[in-house]
């Protein structure tokens, strides 16, 4: 373990396992003592994680009961550092101090900024649909289509009245032609 100033950086190796669960399937135990630090002392389970020294996100220490903690590992990671299971990685975690837990698309700041009805209506969710609607947005490579989707967002809540019905938003997406 590595602290940094007030920031803690730690480091493991973990094997590719799969859950038998329908929601998770490939992940990445946590060590308890990563778990102690993170969780149980710092009280952060919102990390940055590098994977292998080549890739890095951000995610969270999801518990998978009786105080086991794990890292989800989506398709898109596993193909980018072409991991099956089985195989060993060595994780390096840090605390993640940024407000959302994921980046905010230009596109959507400047919304924010543009409009304080859907700044107030989006500060006030909870930090887990903030990040919804934050990966929602972000994830489409062209600009065009960030600023499409960050907009469509910002209209369901008005509409919704600062609520999510993700069904009808995507629905809403889907319609989207502008």
């Amino acid at each position: 373990m590595i602290l940094t100033g007030f920031l803690c950086r730690m480091t493991f190796t973990s094997k590719v396992e799969i859950l038998d669960s329908p929601l998770w399937k490939y992940h990445l135990k946590v060590p308890e003592a990563v778990v102690e630090e993170f969780v149980k002392k710092k009280k952060k389970k919102r990390v940055l994680c590098t994977l292998n020294g080549a890739l890095s996100f951000q995610c969270a220490l999801m518990p998978a009961g009786a105080g086991i903690y794990f890292i989800n590992l989506n398709q898109q990671i596993r193909k980018k550092l072409r991991l099956n299971a089985g195989d060993d990685v060595r994780v390096e975690l840090r605390e993640d101090d940024s407000p959302y837990g994921l980046p905010v698309p230009s596109e959507f700041a400047e919304l924010l900024a543009q409009d304080a009805v859907g700044n107030r209506l989006f500060h006030a969710l909870t930090p887990g649909k903030q990040r919804n609607l934050l990966y929602l947005i972000g994830s489409p490579k062209t600009s065009e289509t960030r600023l499409r989707r960050a907009v469509v967002c910002i209209e369901h809540l008005k509409k919704m009245n600062g609520k999510i019905d993700f069904k009808l938003l995507n629905e809403d997406l889907k319609n989207a032609r502008f």
